[in-house]
C-alpha cells in the first residue's frame, strides 16, 4: 500500500521507515525525484565508509522532515523558524540502541549528542528527516582533544569550485612538503574540504591555530587565498575558514546528503579524481553507490595520525596573530576587536 512503513535490514538490525513515499527532493532536469525511502537506502548502501567517518563522534543532525525544495532555509537558531533545523540533542523516543556521547558548549553548557556506532544509526536518523551529519572532531573516549584537522576551502563571490580546486592543489604540496597526508572531499556545492587525522593531544584552540597556519601559508603561495574573517575584506577569493575548527563548529560529513536540488553529496575523491572534476553536481546520492563500490578513497584515513607540530610552526613564524572567533563565543584570549574594519574609525571606536 503507497505510503505504508517498511522495514529496512541495514547490518542486522531493523530500522522501521514510515511514510517511505515521502518526496524529499524534487526531480531535475538531471536526477529524478528522491523519495524518504531512497534516503534511507541510500545511508544503508554507504554505512560502512560512513560509520568511517563519523563512527563513534559527537554528531548533530540537520533534519528536514518535509524534504527541501528550492528556496526553503536552515534555521539559524531556536526563535527562527525554518525548513530544517539542527538537532544537537538526541530526541526523545529514539531507540534504546543508538548511543550518544556527552558534549560541552562554549558556553559550558552540556548535550548528549547522538554518537553513531554503526550504519543503522544513520538511517535511523534519516528516518527521522536527516539529509546531513556534522560530526565533531572527536571521538567518544576523548570529547576535549580533536583528533581530526578540517580544512575548509569557501569559494566567495566571485570564484568558483575551479579555483577551489587550484587552491587544493597547493594545498596538497604543502603538505606533501611537511609530510603529512590529507584526505579531500567535495562540500556538495562549490567548496572542497580536506581532512587530516592527528594525534589527540592538542585542544580545539591549538588545532584552530594550526589550521590558520595553513591557511597564512596558502596567502603566501597564492594570492586568490584569504584567511579575512570579514567579509568586506575577502573579495573574489578562496577562503580558508579555520573556525570550522572550534569547539562545537562542525562541516558536513562526508557521504552527507546537502539541502540543494539534485540530492547532492559531500562525497571523498582521490586527489587526482578531485583535480579532474568539472562539476560537483554529478556526486550525488544516485551515482555516489557507484562511486563508494568501487573503493573508498578514504579507506586508508585512519591509518596514520600526524603530528599538527609543522602546522604550529608555521602559525607562529607567518605574521598576523590572533583572528576573530565566531560572535557567539565568549571572548578569547589575544582576540581582535569584534567589528567590522569599516566600522572601526575614530567616529565610533578608540583603541582604549
Amino acid at each position: 500500500m503507497a505510503g505504508q512503513a517498511v522495514e529496512l535490514e541495514v547490518a542486522g538490525r531493523p530500522v522501521r521507515v514510515t511514510s517511505p513515499d515521502r518526496v524529499i527532493y524534487e526531480a531535475t532536469a538531471r536526477t529524478p525525484e528522491v523519495t524518504k525511502l531512497d534516503v534511507c537506502r541510500y545511508f544503508a548502501a554507504v554505512g560502512e565508509p560512513l560509520m568511517r567517518a563519523i563512527g563513534d563522534r559527537p554528531t548533530a543532525m540537520e533534519r528536514w522532515p518535509n524534504g527541501y525544495r528550492e528556496g526553503m532555509r536552515l534555521s539559524t537558531g531556536p526563535r527562527d523558524e525554518g525548513d530544517g533545523f539542527y538537532q544537537k540533542r538526541l530526541p526523545r523516543g529514539a531507540p534504546d540502541w543508538i548511543q550518544t556521547a556527552r558534549i560541552a558548549f562554549p558556553s559550558g553548557r552540556t548535550a548528549d549528542e547522538l554518537c553513531p556506532t554503526e550504519p543503522a544509526t544513520a538511517v535511523w536518523a534519516a528516518q527521522m528527516g536527516t539529509l546531513t551529519f556534522h560530526p565533531w572532531p572527536v571521538r567518544r573516549a576523548d570529547v576535549e582533544h580533536p583528533d581530526e584537522l578540517r580544512l575548509d576551502l569557501d569559494p566567495q563571490p566571485g570564484t568558483s569550485f575551479r579555483d577551489a580546486q587550484r587552491v587544493a592543489g597547493v594545498l596538497r604540496d604543502l603538505l606533501l612538503e611537511l609530510g603529512l597526508r590529507g584526505f579531500p572531499k567535495t562540500s556538495g556545492h562549490r567548496g572542497i574540504h580536506v581532512h587530516l587525522r592527528i594525534e589527540p593531544r592538542w585542544t580545539f584552540e591549538e588545532v584552530r591555530h594550526a589550521a590558520i597556519g595553513v591557511g597564512r601559508e596558502l596567502e603566501r603561495r597564492d594570492p586568490g587565498v584569504t584567511t579575512s574573517w570579514w567579509k568586506e575584506e575577502r573579495g573574489a577569493r578562496v577562503f580558508v575558514d579555520f573556525n570550522q575548527n572550534n569547539r562545537d563548529r562542525t562541516i558536513a560529513s562526508a557521504w552527507s546528503l546537502r539541502p540543494r536540488p539534485g540530492a547532492p553529496v559531500s562525497t571523498p575523491v582521490t586527489w587526482e579524481r578531485l583535480m579532474e572534476i568539472e562539476d560537483p553536481a554529478q556526486f550525488n546520492l544516485h551515482t555516489v553507490p557507484a562511486h563508494v563500490a568501487g573503493g573508498d578513497p578514504w579507506a586508508e584515513i585512519d591509518e596514520v595520525q600526524h603530528s599538527i607540530d609543522p602546522l604550529l610552526a608555521l602559525w607562529e613564524s607567518l605574521p598576523g596573530g590572533e583572528l576573530n572567533f565566531p560572535p557567539d563565543y565568549p571572548k578569547m584570549p589575544g582576540e581582535p576587536p569584534r567589528v567590522q574594519p569599516s566600522r572601526k574609525v575614530a567616529a565610533n571606536w578608540t583603541d582604549e
